[in-house]
C-alpha cells in the first residue's frame, strides 16, 4: 500500500509505519510551505504520488477530494477528525482514523501557565516593571500586582475528555476541588464530583470549557449560563469559541460581570474586528490557539496513528477508538 504522508510525521514513527503494516510512504509535509493544501493540491498530490491512502493533519479533504481518487484510508492527526468530510468518507466506505488525546499534555500545560499567570497578574507586572515605573518604594510592586493562588479553588470542567482528565490530575495536588459536566462520562475518579451544567457555572471559581463542536454543542454555553458565574469566577476556553455564545461572553467580560477569561479560540482564526474586542480586553488573557502546539504533540499523534492502523490492519480489530467512523462502517 502506497500512502501520501502529508501530516507532520517522525523520521522513526515512518519507518514503523512503512515496517508494521507493509507500506511505502510518500512524505509530503505541508509544513514545508507553512500552510495546509487546498483542495485542489491535494488532489493532484494524490493522483501525481498514485497514493491509495492518505493520512493529513490539517488539509481540507473535502467530498471533491474524497471523490476525485480512492482510498483506503484516511488518517486524520488530530483530536476529531473536523477538517474530513467523513459522512462522504463513510459513504464510500472509507475508514477514517483520528488520534484522540494527541495534544491532551499539552493543552493542559498552557492552561496551567495561563491560570497562574492570570491570577497572579504575571503579564501586567512584566510590563510595569520593563516600562521602569518602580521607584516609588520596594512595596509598590507587592501591593499592587499582589494576586490569588490556585490551591483552594474549585474547577469546574464543562467536557471531561481527555484534556479535562489530564488537567484534572495536575491540579488535584495543588490541591484544587474537580467537578464536570459530561453526560457521556460514566466512569471516573470518584475524586471529582459530577454536577449538572448549571451548578458548574453557578460553583466554580474556574469554569473551564472543554467541547468538541457538533451540531449540539454551537452555542451551548448560551447566556443564561453565563449569567449563573460570581464577578471573582475565571472563565477559560481552550476547545472552540464556537460553543459560546459570543454576545454572552463578550457581555460578562465588558461588563465585569465576572473576573475575566482566558481564551486560545476565537470566532474567526484570523481574529476579525468582532474578535479583538474580547483580545484587547482588559480582563482578558488572550493566546493565539496554540495550546496544543507544541513539538511533541507531533510525536504523539504519529505514535497514536500507527497503534491504530497497526491494530486495523495487522491485528484486525475494528472496535478501536480511533476509528471516527465506527458506528457507520461497522452497520455495513
Amino acid at each position: 500500500m502506497k500512502i501520501l504522508l502529508t501530516a507532520p510525521y517522525n523520521q522513526e514513527a515512518r519507518q514503523t509505519l512503512a515496517e508494521k503494516i507493509g507500506a511505502e510512504l510518500v512524505y509530503q509535509s505541508w509544513k514545508v510551505h507553512q500552510r495546509p493544501y487546498s483542495e485542489d493540491e491535494l488532489i493532484a498530490l494524490l493522483k501525481d504520488t498514485k497514493a491509495e491512502a492518505l493520512i493529513t493533519e490539517h488539509d481540507r479533504v473535502t467530498k471533491k477530494v474524497i471523490d476525485s481518487h480512492p482510498l483506503a484510508f484516511i488518517g486524520v492527526c488530530r483530536g476529531t477528525p473536523s477538517n474530513v468530510d467523513v459522512s462522504e468518507a463513510s459513504r464510500k466506505g472509507i475508514p477514517v482514523f483520528h488520534t484522540p488525546a494527541r495534544n491532551a499534555q499539552a493543552v493542559a500545560e498552557l492552561w496551567m501557565a495561563n491560570v497562574i499567570t492570570f491570577m497572579r497578574h504575571t503579564f501586567q507586572g512584566t510590563e510595569w516593571l520593563k516600562s521602569k515605573q518602580w521607584s516609588k518604594g520596594s512595596h509598590t510592586a507587592y501591593l499592587q500586582f499582589k494576586g490569588n493562588e490556585l490551591c483552594g479553588k474549585t474547577v469546574g470542567m464543562v467536557g471531561f475528555g481527555a484534556v479535562g482528565q489530564t488537567i484534572a490530575r495536575i491540579i488535584r495536588h495543588f490541591p484544587c476541588n474537580v467537578q464536570f459536566y459530561d453526560p457521556y462520562v460514566t466512569d471516573y475518579d470518584k475524586e471529582y464530583v459530577k454536577k449538572s451544567l448549571e451548578d458548574v457555572f453557578r460553583t466554580s471559581d474556574i469554569v473551564s470549557i472543554h467541547l468538541p463542536v457538533t451540531e449540539q454543542t454551537k452555542g451551548m454555553i448560551n447566556q443564561d449560563l453565563m449569567d449563573l458565574m460570581s464577578e471573582e469566577t475565571i472563565f477559560v476556553n481552550t476547545s472552540r469559541a464556537v460553543v459560546v455564545d459570543k454576545e454572552a461572553l463578550l457581555g460578562v467580560i465588558k461588563e465585569k460581570r465576572i473576573k475575566g477569561a482566558i481564551l486560545d479560540v476565537y470566532y474567526h482564526e484570523p481574529p476579525d474586528v468582532w474578535d479583538y474586542k474580547l483580545i484587547e480586553s482588559s480582563n482578558v488573557l488572550a493566546t493565539p490557539h496554540i495550546a496544543g502546539a507544541t513539538h511533541e504533540v507531533e510525536d504523539h499523534h504519529a505514535t497514536i496513528m500507527n497503534q491504530a492502523l497497526e491494530q486495523w490492519f495487522v491485528e484486525k480489530n475494528d472496535r478501536i477508538r480511533q476509528l471516527a467512523n465506527k458506528d457507520v462502517l461497522l452497520k455495513k
